[in-house]
């Protein structure tokens, strides 16, 4: 995550740690939040906490480490606002903070680092959802994952889980007090290990496309395999399968309750899925040319109010009034100007503007094949930094 941080002397001043889950309330609660993050560079440049709100400044940690600390890098520290160092575990930063508490200045540090960060997980109600029980999404900051857990009468299904929070859904269910019967996977994903089999395992329901089974899936014989087309009862709610190739050949977008799609890595609220992680840049243009078919003359022939809601949202995400990651379709044909292109100026804008591949992407999909075994700590050591499943938000929408 960021270099050694096994030894540090005693803190000059003792300073209180704060939660990841107070660091976040900051970013959403208040007009501007500085960081300073002491990780190695490296480990900065892959990933960092980003925002409207937030001023990120870097200075390793080594910088403070000396018999003294150089003018010119607490000059680069504000000396009259509340600074919240930021490591990878939390041993630099509470070493840091305490250097600059013994100089004068307000400051804390994150408990736990981006280690501590990656571990918060958000729960909000998708008010504007319309159809019968609740919708709930998920989101994880530190990735920009999200996921969906549907309630409806004495059953739940929960679309797109995660390994490393499956005990959270079937706590979330348990709270509603029903019972969690589906887990939905869209496709085989590249930024995150999935949860599906290990909700298999306790008795869930694991369902997978069809398509997505075909690239070589070793567990394909312990889930169900669904088609275009195909349903699922969730309580008095229907889940109905939307094939929309295009991010991968088994991307498939689920239906909840006739009013929110749920788009996987096809479609995300200020952005459209890349198209290189599974084909390659070879094979790009064509799965760049099959994504423009699959919005086009699928997710875009819904209705304008059906509610929308990706599997992914970046820093770039601006989220509805319910704080959640979601518009309707009708939202989206008016603010993103990708989605009126005809298809070689679309296909032509999305290649040349994709970020750099995920981290450990090529892992991450063997593990979620089943064709590279991960325990819980590999797994989510594997996940840590962006998720980079989306074309570059640059230039994609009207800004409006």
């Amino acid at each position: 995550m960021g270099g050694n941080e096994m030894q540090f002397p005693e803190p000059a001043v003792e300073v209180p740690p704060v939660d990841p889950e107070t660091v976040k309330r900051r970013l959403d609660e208040t007009d501007r939040v500085v960081l300073l993050d002491v990780r190695m560079p490296e480990a900065y440049q892959r990933w960092h906490i980003e925002g409207d709100v937030v001023e990120s400044i870097h200075v390793p940690y080594d910088r403070f480490t000396g018999d003294t600390v150089e003018e010119a890098v607490l000059d680069r520290i504000p000396a009259d606002e509340r600074v919240t160092v930021v490591c990878a575990k939390g041993l630099a930063s509470e070493f840091v903070a305490g250097e600059l508490a013994a100089r004068g200045y307000d400051v804390d540090h994150m408990a736990e680092g981006m280690t501590g960060w990656s571990r918060l997980y958000e729960a909000r109600e998708v008010t504007d959802y319309d159809g019968p029980g609740t919708l709930t999404q998920y989101h994880r900051p530190s990735s920009g994952c999200l996921a969906y857990l549907l309630v409806a009468d004495d059953e739940a299904a929960v679309v797109d889980p995660l390994r490393a929070f499956t005990d959270r859904y079937l706590a979330d269910a348990a709270d509603h007090g029903v019972e969690l019967r589906y887990a939905f996977d869209t496709h085989i994903h590249a930024d995150h290990v999935s949860g599906l089999r290990e909700l298999a395992a306790v008795g869930v329901e694991a369902v997978l496309p069809q398509r997505a089974a075909d690239r070589g899936v070793t567990y394909a014989d312990a889930v169900t395999l669904a088609a275009d087309g195909d349903t699922f009862g969730v309580g008095d709610a229907t889940i109905e399968a939307v094939a929309t190739p295009g991010h991968t050949t088994g991307m498939t977008s689920y239906l909840l309750g006739g009013s929110f799609l749920a788009t996987g890595d096809g479609l995300f609220v200020e952005s459209v899925a890349r198209p290189d992680l599974e084909s390659g840049d070879a094979g790009a243009p064509a799965a760049a040319r099959t994504l423009y078919d699959s919005l086009q003359d699928r997710v875009l022939t819904f209705d304008d109010d059906v509610l929308v809601g990706g599997a992914h949202a970046s820093a770039a995400a601006e989220p509805a009034p319910d704080g959640t990651f979601t518009a309707t379709i009708g939202e989206l044909r008016a603010h993103m100007d990708t989605l009126s292109l005809d298809r070689d100026a679309f296909v032509e804008r999305i290649l040349a503007n994709m970020p750099p591949q995920p981290a450990n992407y090529e892992t991450i999909i063997a593990t979620n094949l089943g064709t590279h075994a991960a325990d819980d700590e590999e797994a989510f050591t594997l996940e840590l930094g962006p998720n980079n499943c989306a074309a570059s938000t640059d230039a994609l929408t009207s800004g409006d």
